[in-house]
């Protein structure tokens, strides 16, 4: 498996895998709680292509994997009951990470997780943070099986009222 930073050229194929994500999880459980079109979407992913951020996970030339890294909380981050206290630009963020159904249970996640803190460790951020729906257990567990630690549950102040508060994870570099 490899991981790139998404080009022009990508749109299609990671919105194709946020869809088939989307379409798998509201059949099964939308632990994320996202919606098809709307988020993610081939908006948001030319959003996050466009700023450099977006990151797609192959294996043989097939989109198996996605995600957003970059330094935007997008929200109240310092409610987050942090081991160290940093500020924004201090540390990175992973957003959007999704595997592609037909991968699942095949260690891609933890792949793209790997790579995000190898990525950050290169850059010289200091920190990972995160924030998921408290009942997405699955990433949940991946993050702590990461080396990830709980860092309180959250209200982001991001008028989302279906997810009033979200569990936040962090990893010191």
């Amino acid at each position: 498996m490899e991981v790139r930073a998404c080009g022009p050229g990508d749109l299609e194929e990671t919105a194709a895998l946020y869809d088939r994500a989307v379409l798998h999880l509201t059949r099964t459980v939308n632990y994320p709680k996202w919606e098809y079109g709307v988020y993610p979407s081939s908006q948001s992913v030319q959003k996050a292509i466009s700023e450099g951020v977006q990151y797609l996970c192959t294996e043989n030339g097939t989109a198996v994997g996605a995600f957003i890294l970059n330094d935007d909380p997008q929200g109240a981050y310092e409610r987050g009951d942090w081991q160290r206290e940093l500020q924004r630009g201090e540390f990175l963020v992973i957003h959007t990470l999704a595997v592609d159904p037909d991968r699942l249970g095949r260690g891609v996640g933890r792949f793209m997780v790997e790579c995000c803190i190898a990525r950050a460790r290169q850059l010289g951020y200091r920190a990972i943070r995160l924030d998921v729906v408290p009942d997405n257990l699955p990433a949940r567990r991946l993050y702590e099986a990461c080396g990830f630690s709980f860092a309180g549950e959250k209200d982001l102040e991001r008028g989302l009222e279906e997810i009033p508060v979200f569990a936040l994870y962090e990893l010191n570099l």
